[in-house]
C-alpha cells in the first residue's frame, strides 16, 4: 500500500500576502573555521530565513535543517580553511536553490576563544570573542559580512576633567605649588575617573562582486580592542593590572569616541583593498558604573563614504546606510 503526502507548504494561502522572512533560529551545531591558519571546531548558532511569495502557503522548515547539515558536513569533510562568512554563503546559496526563493539569508555566530598573554606579566589568559558570518543570496548574487565582538576598558574623560579641576585647585591653594609644577605632576600621576566596561561590535560587508576578498578577523579584533581605552584580560597579575589601569587612565575616551576610533581603523586598514560599496558598522555600548543606565553609540554606512568624511574631503552624509538597506541592497 503507497501512502500518498500532500504538499500543504505548497498550496495557496487563504490571504496572499508575501512574507519579507520565514525560517529558523536557534539552530545550534558545531563548525570548523579558520581562524589566522589554524582550523578550530567552533560552537556555533545559526539563522537561516527566506522571502515567501503570496502564492506559498509555507516554507518546508525541515529542508532547512537538512541544507545546514549537508553544507557543514561537506566543508568540513572536504574544505580547508573555511570562514564563517563562506560557510554562510553557501548555506545561503544552497536554501535558496532548495526552496525555490528569490532570496535567502543566513546569520551564523560563533564563541571562541584565544590565548593572549598579560601586557607585562606575560601569562597566558584565555579570551572569550564572538566571531560573526553572514550570507544574503539573491538574484543579483551573494552579499557576505564579517563581524567581530570584544570587550574592553573605558575611562570617563569628563570625569577625569572634574577630577583634575579639583586637584589643580588644591595643589595650589593647600600645598602652594606653582602652575608648571602642577602640570608636571598631573602629567606623572594618572587622574582618576570613573570606569566602564565596554562592549564593541564590528561588521564589514563585501558586496557581490568581492568574492575574492578576505577579512581577517583578529584584524577586525585589534581594531575593536584599540578603539577603547585598554583591553581587558581574565587572568592578571598585579603588574598586570597596575598597566591596564594606568593605560586605560592615560586614554580617557567617550563611547562616541570608541566607534570614531573603529570606523578610522577600518578606513586605514581596508580603504585601498575593498570597493567603496563594502559596508561597515561598528558599535560600542558601554556599562556604566556610576548610572544604572548604559550608553551607546554607533555608525553605519559605505565605505567610501566613510573614507572620504574622515579624510575630510565631503560633506557630512545626511543619510547612513543600515545593515539592513545594504543586505538588501537598497541605497
Amino acid at each position: 500500500m503507497t501512502v500518498t503526502f500532500e504538499d500543504v507548504q505548497s498550496q495557496l494561502p487563504a490571504l496572499r500576502v508575501s512574507l519579507s522572512r520565514v525560517g529558523v533560529t536557534g539552530v545550534e551545531k558545531v563548525i570548523r573555521i579558520d581562524q589566522g591558519g589554524i582550523e578550530q571546531l567552533f560552537s556555533a548558532r545559526l539563522e537561516c530565513f527566506v522571502d515567501l511569495g503570496p502564492r506559498q502557503k509555507g516554507a518546508h522548515m525541515s529542508r532547512f535543517e537538512e541544507v545546514v547539515n549537508e553544507a557543514i558536513g561537506e566543508v568540513m569533510l572536504h574544505e580547508s580553511g573555511f570562514r564563517a562568512e563562506h560557510l554562510a554563503q553557501h548555506i545561503a546559496e544552497r536554501v535558496r536553490d532548495r526552496q525555490g526563493a528569490r532570496r535567502a539569508e543566513v546569520t551564523i555566530e560563533a564563541r571562541y576563544p584565544l590565548q593572549r598573554p598579560a601586557p607585562v606579566s606575560g601569562i597566558d589568559t584565555q579570551e572569550i570573542y564572538s566571531l560573526f558570518g553572514s550570507a544574503v543570496a539573491g538574484e543579483a548574487g551573494t552579499r557576505r559580512l564579517v563581524g567581530v565582538a570584544a570587550q574592553g576598558m573605558t575611562a570617563c574623560p569628563c570625569a577625569q576633567g572634574l577630577v583634575a579641576g579639583r586637584a589643580r585647585e588644591r595643589l595650589a591653594t593647600e600645598h602652594g605649588y606653582g602652575a608648571e609644577e602642577i602640570d608636571r605632576i598631573l602629567e606623572a600621576v594618572p587622574v582618576a575617573t570613573h570606569n566602564q566596561r565596554g562592549l564593541g561590535t564590528l561588521h564589514v560587508g563585501l558586496p557581490e562582486d568581492s568574492a575574492a576578498a578576505t577579512i581577517e578577523a583578529h584584524d577586525l579584533l585589534e581594531i575593536v580592542e584599540r578603539s577603547m581605552s585598554s583591553e581587558i584580560y581574565e587572568l592578571m597579575k598585579r603588574s598586570d593590572e597596575s598597566a591596564v589601569v594606568e593605560k586605560a587612565h592615560r586614554r580617557p575616551r567617550f563611547v562616541e569616541d570608541c566607534v570614531r576610533e573603529m570606523i578610522g581603523g577600518v578606513v586605514s586598514r581596508y580603504a585601498a583593498s575593498l570597493p567603496g560599496e563594502a559596508f561597515v558598522s561598528a558599535r560600542q555600548e558601554n556599562l556604566e558604573t556610576i548610572h544604572q543606565h548604559n550608553v551607546v553609540a554607533e555608525r553605519f554606512g559605505l565605505l567610501g563614504e566613510l573614507a572620504r568624511e574622515t579624510a575630510g574631503l565631503g560633506e557630512t552624509v545626511e543619510r547612513h546606510v543600515s545593515m539592513r538597506d545594504w543586505l538588501d541592497a537598497r541605497g
